[in-house]
């Protein structure tokens, strides 16, 4: 069965070559990063936003879009928090890696999922 077209939203804290790598890994998908965008420097609120606008799952290091107080199930698009260190570009690779094999597209979408060095978490509404 054929992917559905995706679409993610790397924060900027992602490295950027993460988006090039991303692209090459699922060429059906729409992957955006923060910095090609324009967005370098805006709020995390205005990023969610414009993540909702556009049904994309943000992919980031920051602990704040895990907080379901903040960004709660249901309320988004998904949420991919990476807690993985280093935060080289070479790690969020591997760890994104690991994520395209073990989690199906279809259990991205509107789901908290926590990727660190030894495991995955995926919360769904």
């Amino acid at each position: 069965m054929a992917e559905t077209r995706l679409r993610i939203l790397l924060d900027q804290n992602i490295p950027a070559a993460v988006a090039e790598w991303l692209r090459r890994q699922r060429p059906s998908w729409q992957v955006d990063h923060v910095n090609g965008l324009g967005f370098a420097g805006q709020s995390d609120e205005f990023l969610y936003r414009w993540a909702q606008d556009h049904g994309s799952i943000i992919v980031t290091f920051d602990e704040h879009f895990a907080d379901a107080r903040f960004y709660g199930l249901g309320r988004h698009s998904g949420v991919v928090r990476l807690r993985v260190w280093p935060t080289t570009t070479e790690a969020t690779i591997v760890a994104l890696a690991r994520l395209l094999e073990r989690i199906p597209e279809s259990d991205w979408r509107a789901s908290l999922i926590i990727v660190d060095n030894q495991k995955i978490r995926v919360r769904r509404l």
